[in-house]
């Protein structure tokens, strides 16, 4: 268990990759395309995306990598550094979705011979080509691929089922030569995760993976406007998300990114694999946050409204908070206080003022775990462990908070020895889930990446 660093994806990940491609098609290591797919992070706007609420994310130096080369024909012949198996299919036969095909038993996607569980990871490229058929997109070539996550990295938290539906659209992409905007793979990515595999997630992962630019801050408003398809695929609600990119003052001056070299982002992980907590799990704060929305509503005359938060005044909660629950009025003190936080801290990032960004991330921290209340001991310890670290500027839990890892900012000068004190600390306290985190480092540090792309 260590700690690690470096450039992503390195020219000596980049040439394994090309020649295991290389063996597996017979081709030449020169010809293969490699999508880089970036895990994200979003430093501000815990926990109220689902609410309508204004989030700020970044992509970090680590993800997901798919080598790939074009087929002679329409063959998928795919494999995976991490899980056993080969997936084959055609990229002309007809993807149903995963509950479809089990309702009209039809089998034909899984392959009998070898154990189902070996070759579910697959399902992620055969949404992609779901999507992008359920669009009319003329799909003639194949590939023939291997595709890996960086290397002993727990990816909990850091938005890596978006990152492989991401990198398997942009292969059949550019394989099939298919020219296609960002805000179009937010919405094939959707149909992967929502339509093809059935999961009741939002569009703020594939949003930041696929909106951001190197050096800046991403800022999302996710007060969703729907719109309705009218066609022989018919689908409503099509989702888009309103974003600009916060650049920091050294960027929108073309000289090198002072504010990029001052800082780096750490994660440190738990080794929870599953959430040891008694808290309700992330539906029931959902609902909470809901019926907090109702409650207000009503007390403002405005009860047709749709009951999201972001529906509600902040002026309104003030007046009429005293009615609410105590449950209730925390998860919408939560609220409130985060899409605060969240408009400061852009506002901190413009101007290259690092200490209050990391107090701002910090502030959510606290609020996550005392209003919102979700984490549980060993996150939380994990939490204290990175503000006591050596120049630490910030930190908070990455993704929902009941197990994976916690992200902080740290001065560029200090990261190793912020990642050595949280190592050590956190055996210290942790020790059996510590000796979990055996296959790669306990502390990462990352830097700042880019959108999710072909190379």
């Amino acid at each position: 268990m260590g700690v690690f660093s470096g450039h992503w994806p390195s020219e000596s990940e980049l040439d394994k990759l090309r020649q295991k491609v290389a063996e597996m098609s017979g081709r030449d290591a020169q010809e293969v395309r490699v999508v880089v797919s970036p895990y994200r992070i979003c430093p501000l706007g815990a926990h109220i995306d689902h609410q309508g609420g204004t989030v700020s994310a970044m992509t970090i130096n680590r993800g997901i990598l798919l080598g790939f080369v074009p087929s002679n024909d329409t063959q998928v012949t795919l494999q995976s550094g991490q899980f056993k198996g080969e997936v084959r299919f055609r990229v002309d036969e007809v993807q149903l979705p995963k509950h479809i095909s089990k309702t009209n038993g039809l089998n034909e996607q899984i392959d009998s011979s070898k154990p189902q569980e070996e070759c579910k990871w697959g399902n992620y490229a055969r949404g992609a080509i779901y999507a992008l058929q359920n669009k009319g997109n003329p799909l003639k070539t194949g590939i023939t691929g291997f595709i890996c996550g960086s290397e002993g990295l727990d990816s909990s938290g850091l938005s890596s089922s978006a990152a492989v539906g991401i990198a398997y659209l942009l292969a059949f992409e550019s394989a099939n030569g298919l020219v296609v905007c960002p805000t179009e793979n937010i919405e094939y990515d959707r149909q992967i995760e929502n339509e093809y595999l059935g999961l009741k997630n939002g569009i703020l992962d594939q949003s930041a993976i696929l909106l951001s630019s190197y050096g800046c801050l991403t800022c999302m408003n996710c007060k969703i406007s729907h719109s309705v398809e009218n066609s022989d695929n018919y689908r409503p609600h099509v989702q888009t998300i309103k974003h600009k990119l916060i650049r920091p003052p050294e960027v929108q001056n073309n000289h090198v990114g002072e504010l990029g070299n001052a800082y780096k982002i750490l994660l440190a992980f738990s080794g929870l694999k599953q959430a040891l907590t008694t808290n309700p799990g992330y539906n029931r704060r959902v609902a909470e946050c809901q019926e907090a929305a109702k409650l207000l509503l009503q007390a403002s005359g405005n009860e047709e409204v749709e009951p999201v938060l972001s529906n509600v005044e902040p002026e309104v909660f003030e007046a009429h908070k005293s009615k609410l629950e105590p449950d209730l009025a925390k998860r919408a003190e939560h609220y409130f206080s985060e899409n605060e936080r969240v408009l400061k801290g852009l506002e901190a990032w413009a101007s290259g003022n690092l200490k209050e960004f990391g107090e701002l991330i910090t502030a959510s921290g606290l609020s996550s775990i005392q209003n919102y209340e979700c984490g549980c001991e060993p996150l939380i310890q994990l939490y204290e462990i990175l503000l006591k670290a050596p120049g630490v500027l910030g930190a908070r839990f990455s993704g929902a908070g009941f197990r994976g890892c916690c992200l902080a900012f740290v001065d560029a000068d200090r990261a190793e020895e912020a990642a050595m004190f949280v190592k050590n600390e956190y055996c210290k306290l942790q020790p059996e889930l510590a000796s979990h985190i055996n296959q790669g480092p306990a502390v990462l540090i990352c830097d700042a990446g880019d959108c999710a792309r072909v190379i």
